[in-house]
């Protein structure tokens, strides 16, 4: 079923494993900030020592040898590299990615970098964060620092990850960090994460660096019944959760003019570069989604990502019955893998990169 090349990895990001955030130089990223804040993370716990990966990736490497997985996707710390998001450089954080990388190629693993996996410095979101058009300015300069001097070791890049789940939660739910809840006051985020993805890959070429896409969450979205309603509401949900991130990527324009609407002024001008081809489109997949309309009797409603959504909304996510569920609680549905990566070869065709 499987190609002898076909490439078989694990994943982290940083604030999740490091730990040591307080060590060599790092700054405050908007993660630090949250967590300390009381009953913003069950148990109240924080990514202070995490699994302490910082100082034990010698024996992390180890393990995924032993695993016998060909890639590693990590994320690099903006805090740690650039400590107030911009200006000085932090050598003592470069060289930590330095000394990753090559313990990773000594063990056969190729090394697969994430820039930005939602842990942006404390000091660029006291600017305005992700809702500032300079975030994205600031990306590339990060990029340019960190492909200048880890590029010609690193297999593939991503300069985002998700930025599904960062801005809805980050900004218009506030269950993520910086905490934000504004609703579609958010929208600017995703512009402005798409457009510093766009700068970011442009940086990431200019320093010498190839093989460069993007981690983002997508799923197949079913109506929970045949009803005009709920059909209805499952293409909304579809059109803010897939196709808003997706689209401006692959076609240079948002998919909804009620989405355009509440983007920055003249955000048409920057769709040149958010639409800067990629080497290959990532997809990252969980689960499907059932979609409802609001008071819909079709099934019971659920929270999304763990996170329930605020009222008013135009759909209602909703159980789906009849899989086998992780211990979060999500459907074990590997068909979607497939439904979902044939959606966008029909959405997209031949301007589809490698999936």
């Amino acid at each position: 079923m499987f190609s002898k090349d076909f490439l078989w990895g694990v994943a982290s990001a940083a604030y999740q494993i490091e730990g040591a955030v307080r060590e060599d130089g790092r700054g405050v990223s908007i993660w630090d900030t949250f967590t300390a804040e009381p009953g913003r993370v069950r148990n109240n716990e924080t990514g202070d020592v995490a699994c302490d990966h910082y100082h034990r990736y010698r024996e992390d490497v180890a393990l995924m040898k032993e695993l016998g997985v060909g890639a590693y996707r990590f994320s690099i710390a903006w805090p740690r590299v650039i400590p107030a998001g911009s200006g000085q450089i932090n050598e003592k954080g470069l060289d930590f990615y330095d000394r990753l990388i090559d313990e990773l190629l000594a063990a056969g693993i190729k090394p697969a970098a994430t820039l930005f996996h939602w842990d942006l410095p404390q000091a660029l979101e006291d600017m305005g964060g992700w809702l500032s058009r300079d975030t994205a300015l600031r990306l590339a300069d990060y990029a340019t620092v960190v492909g200048q001097r880890l590029g010609d070791r690193v297999h593939m890049w991503m300069p985002l990850n998700e930025p599904m789940v960062f801005s809805m939660f980050g900004y218009a739910t506030g269950h993520h960090a910086p905490g934000r809840a504004l609703g579609f006051g958010a929208l600017p985020v995703v512009h402005h994460l798409l457009l510093g993805h766009g700068l970011a890959t442009q940086a990431l070429r200019a320093a010498g660096c190839g093989n460069i896409g993007i981690a983002s969450n997508h799923a197949p979205t079913w109506p929970a019944s045949d009803s005009d309603e709920d059909r209805e509401a499952a293409e909304t949900y579809d059109t803010l959760v897939n196709w808003m991130y997706a689209d401006p990527i692959l076609r240079g324009d948002y998919p909804d003019p009620l989405i355009s609407a509440g983007m920055p002024e003249g955000w048409e001008e920057d769709m040149a570069t958010i639409s800067t081809p990629l080497d290959w489109f990532g997809i990252n997949y969980y689960q499907p989604v059932r979609v409802a309309a609001p008071g819909s009797e079709a099934g019971g409603s659920v929270a999304m990502e763990g996170a329930q959504l605020p009222e008013g909304l135009p759909f209602e996510p909703r159980d789906i019955a009849g899989y086998p569920t992780t211990d979060f609680g999500w459907p074990v549905v590997p068909d979607g893998l497939r439904e979902i990566v044939m959606t966008f070869h029909e959405r997209y065709g031949s301007a589809l990169p490698p999936v």
